[in-house]
């Protein structure tokens, strides 16, 4: 067998140049104490965390593949949610940076994500419809919630109830009880999608934003507390009511006298807010205290309302009666003083307030507010054009106008990074977009200069790497001094796009290709400079080659001999430098070629074209060695390697991919950029590759030393397959069950069917240790003396035990989160022997709730079976004498150590005689007690 050749393997190194993307939501993090000051914001794969003050990037959570789609803080501060396009949620630490909790659950992307008040439960909304309630201490999915035709917008806990509210695409708002986990109330009065809603006053209102420019608000009563008012309730009137009466209560959302569903809590529509925006609500939410209320539309503006308290509700509508009362006395015209009736109705508008618009640099993508008790808001928004700003407010003042205090602009472009080049020397990066041109060192990963131009489409680093020329889509180029960062000259070079520049090997010239069906050929000179003593860097034009195409790519060969252009006629011309006659032709390509390179040596040129191919051709005679199917998309740069056959393509199909043009293989894939990708750039000694994508990020891709072989690649891009077919395989169908459906929260994954894979494995070796024991017991009773047993080298390596406890130490071993899904797919045959196994663990009394989690869940999934066989019935009585005994042993010493707790917290009050722990649900229990005794009091006094 002959030698295998041997690559070095690329790996990704860095994600750069973007501030935050945008199918995510900005959120203010809590970090080092602080509020107001960090903001998290989604960043492709990753989150970033940033100092607004400092405008620095603090921290990374790192992804794996999947883009963000939603962020959502736990209330103490300590954690962040974030949820991914394929439908898992990670909870990373603020602290340590590290996502230790994984749920996997949803099959499409999640769109929402909120925790409760005490942020032991997190709800999670999602496109497939479904909202799955997890359990974030235990680490598990607690249900999931169906009735959803359409994706999940929001989802809120209430903090009083037990209760959920949803709303979605589908034009519905859903009251979900969490005791029964049922739908108790659908409201219908929306004709449109429901794209956000939130609680205020105490919840005892609910807003909801729709398609249309108002804010519809809903009042709720709960009817516990209702009957407690002992409020004589008005009756409703059985038969038939007039018409509109109908229509009106169908657009209130009322239900009709016998709805079971009012027993819970009613809900009617109290009125409507008008936006400024005609457009679609995009976010509508409220700062943590619930005071201040804000949405945006598809534009640039935020609008802020107020929600005003009892008390300045009840100023203002003091304020309006004696305005009345001083109207009614004019207009009756009579001086006596005599009492006037004079009725005022509060409207909406008096409990909800405008209080201002901001207006941002650019289109707000999403917002974050935060209120401090100084009575300062605080605004940070996410802009489409990858910037950031915060913006604060006194929502109190007056004419309260809001000042932006900082925005981050510095770590990215404001559009997509059309060219790319390195520096000589391997250290610094130019990109360039439609409005500036960014320097970067590539070790740090800094901006190190910006600097304003034209509309970029090509570029490259001036030899001694002082100074760059651009290209752009005007037909300029442009020429920058790096040092100063000043634009030293602009020339006019095509009267079309100037679609391509190439250095000239001698490093003496350069050469242009534009869309005026013009090449033209320029040196490089020094000339005298108006305003200093010392010469300055220009271009002069030299020579033109006209013809009869739009020119899209040109390149030098490297002996400077050839010139080869790439025209719109889908031909790559090759003519020679000095006499600008007509040397090849290469035609086969079926749309334009877009990019091209010739290799190092000059043997070679390898042609990438909008028709998704690259093809390799010999520049001796213009033979087409190979052509290549390379991208699901247009390949849109190209670029070899240098001192190497090797070359990159990077296509619209999201993926950087490297081939060898000797043996015309595809060596690897570089996967990441989640959008299109417009170009790359190879540093010069070959071990960086830096790419640019719509997604507005800049990657940086890394040479290591790490042998890559082919037939190894392959391998593992077919088990790579396999795991991703393995997660998709339909779900096993309970009977009765409609295909594809899942009651369960989980879902299944590689991980799961691994977890299964190793329990059945560890059954397995139970099951041998097991029978090897009975036969060297029968082996020395024959002997008549003890013959050493051999130990299984699995359970030395576990510390010398036994088969049962290996197989206790596996169940302990599988995640929390994928526990039930693992049980799920293991197969019944061994669900006898896990059975016989959990009461031995039990009446140990080790791990009593993951063995009763266990338990509870293989009798729920294979009930019919267990009761079914006569065998485990036995088995099945044991187990539930034990687990009841060891249950309530659990429970009094959970009892035991609470009475503890409470004993410590009353002792270290009387001794620093302080409230320690104050007790707020108390303090809320007496200030609800006092309020009802007075409504009840003013109830018997009217």
């Amino acid at each position: 067998m002959g030698l295998t050749k041997q690559y070095l393997r690329y790996v990704a190194s860095a994600v750069f140049g973007l501030i935050g993307s945008q199918k995510g939501n900005i959120v203010f993090v809590t970090l080092r104490g602080e509020k107001g000051r960090y903001v998290a914001v989604p960043a492709c794969e990753h989150v970033f965390v940033w100092d607004l003050r400092k405008g620095e990037k603090i921290l990374i959570l790192r992804g794996l593949k999947q883009e963000v789609t939603c962020l959502c803080p736990s209330p103490d501060g300590l954690h962040l949610a974030v949820g991914y396009e394929d439908g898992s949620v990670r909870i990373f630490s603020l602290l340590s940076g590290e996502g230790n909790v994984t749920f996997n659950g949803h099959k499409a992307a999640i769109t929402s994500l909120k925790y409760d008040q005490l942020g032991g439960r997190l709800a999670s909304g999602s496109k497939d419809t479904d909202i799955i309630v997890w359990d974030v201490i235990n680490e598990s999915g607690l249900y999931r919630l169906k009735g959803h035709k359409d994706a999940v917008t929001q989802a809120l806990f209430l903090r009083e109830k037990n209760l959920l509210v949803s709303s979605g695409k589908d034009t519905v708002v859903k009251w979900w009880d969490l005791d029964t986990q049922h739908c108790f109330k659908t409201m219908v009065g929306h004709r449109t999608e429901v794209w956000g809603l939130v609680l205020v006053s105490e919840e005892k209102r609910l807003i909801t934003g729709a398609s249309d420019s108002e804010l519809r608000a809903w009042d709720i009563a709960y009817l516990q507390e209702i009957e407690d008012l002992e409020e004589p309730e008005p009756k409703k009137i059985k038969g038939p009511a007039p018409g509109t009466q109908d229509l009106q209560d169908a657009e209130d959302g009322t239900e009709t006298d016998e709805a079971p569903e009012d027993r819970i809590l009613t809900c009617r529509k109290a009125g409507s807010i008008m936006r400024e925006g005609r457009d679609r609500v995009v976010n509508l939410a409220t700062d943590r205290t619930g005071r201040i209320l804000a949405c945006h539309g598809a534009d640039s503006v935020l609008e802020v309302f107020c929600i005003l308290s009892k008390e300045e509700i009840q100023k203002k509508m003091d304020k309006k009666m004696k305005k009345a009362r001083k109207k009614a006395k004019l207009n009756s015209g009579k001086g006596e003083e005599e009492d006037l009736e004079v009725s005022v109705e509060m409207t909406l508008q008096d409990e909800i307030q405008r209080v201002t618009s901001i207006k941002t640099a650019a289109k707000i993508k999403s917002f974050d507010l935060i209120h401090s008790p100084q009575g300062e808001l605080k605004a940070v928004f996410l802009l489409q054009n990858n910037l950031v700003e915060s913006y604060s407010l006194n929502p109190s003042a007056p004419a309260a106008q809001p000042v932006r205090t900082s925005r981050i602009t510095l770590g990215g472009h404001r559009s997509d990074v059309r060219t790319l080049s390195f520096s000589s020397d391997n250290i610094a990066v130019l990109s360039a977009a439609a409005d500036s041109i960014k320097i970067w060192n590539r070790s740090t990963l800094q901006c190190i200069r910006t600097m304003a131009c034209e509309y970029a489409l090509c570029s490259f680093f001036v030899p001694g790497d002082r100074q760059v020329v651009v290209g752009t889509k005007t037909g300029k180029l442009q020429l920058y001094d790096l040092a100063s960062g000043a634009l030293l000259e602009t020339v006019d070079a095509h009267d079309g796009a100037l679609w391509s520049l190439s250095l000239s090997p001698d490093q003496r010239g350069f050469v242009t290709g534009g869309a005026d069906k013009a090449v033209k050929f320029w040196d490089f000179e020094l000339v005298k400079d108006e305003n200093s003593p010392q010469k300055r860097l220009s271009v002069k034009q030299t020579r033109t080659l006209q013809l009869d195409e739009d020119v899209l790519c040109v390149r030098f060969a490297p002996d400077q001999k050839l010139l080869a252009v790439s025209l719109l006629d889908c031909t790559v011309k090759v003519f020679y430098v000095d006499t600008l006659k007509f040397f090849l032709s290469l035609y086969g390509h079926k749309l334009p070629v877009i990019c091209m390179d010739i290799s190092y040596d000059g043997a070679l040129i390898a042609t990438g074209s909008a028709d998704r191919n690259v093809k390799i051709w010999g520049m001796d005679f213009g033979d087409c060695h190979k052509s290549l199917f390379a991208h699901d998309d247009s390949v849109m740069h190209l670029q070899f390697v240098p001192k190497s056959h090797l070359f990159f393509t990077a296509g619209k199909d999201r993926k950087i991919k490297q081939w060898d043009a000797d043996r015309f293989e595809h060596i690897q894939t570089l996967e990441g950029h989640h959008q299109e990708i417009w170009c790359l750039a190879v540093s010069p000694n070959g071990d960086y590759v830096v790419s640019s994508s719509h997604d507005k990020s800049l990657r940086l891709w890394e040479r290591t030393r790490e042998p890559l072989v082919l037939e190894d690649e392959r391998e593992m891009q077919r088990e790579a397959e396999y795991e991703e077919s393995v997660a998709k395989e339909d779900q096993p169908a309970v009977p009765g069950e409609t295909q594809g459906e899942n009651y369960f929260t989980g879902k299944k994954t590689i991980e799961t069917v691994k977890a299964a894979e190793r329990i059945m494995e560890a059954i397995e070796l139970y099951r041998e240790e097991t029978a090897k024991m009975q036969e060297h017991k029968a082996i020395c009773k024959a002997a008549g003396k003890e013959v050493p047993l051999p130990t299984n080298p699995i359970l030395m390596a576990y510390g010398n035990i036994s088969p049962s406890a290996y197989v206790l130490e596996i169940f302990k071993g599988i995640k929390s989160s994928e526990l039930e899904e693992s049980l799920l797919v293991l197969p019944f045959s061994y669900v006898p022997d896990i059975l016989k196994l959990f009461h031995e663990f039990l009446q140990l009394g080790s791990d009593v709730e993951l063995l009763c989690r266990c338990l509870f869940f293989l009798l729920r999934i294979h009930f019919g079976q267990i009761t079914s066989n006569q065998m485990l019935v036995p088995v099945i009585e044991k187990l539930k004498e034990t687990t009841i005994s060891k249950v309530s042993q659990v429970r009094d010493v959970i009892g035991f150590n609470m009475a503890g707790l409470e004993h410590l917290k009353r002792e270290c009050e009387a001794k620093s005689e302080v409230m320690f722990f104050a007790d707020a649900t108390s303090h809320l229990e007496e200030k609800k007690r006092k309020r009802k005794k007075r409504e009840k009091l003013i109830l018997t006094l009217t």
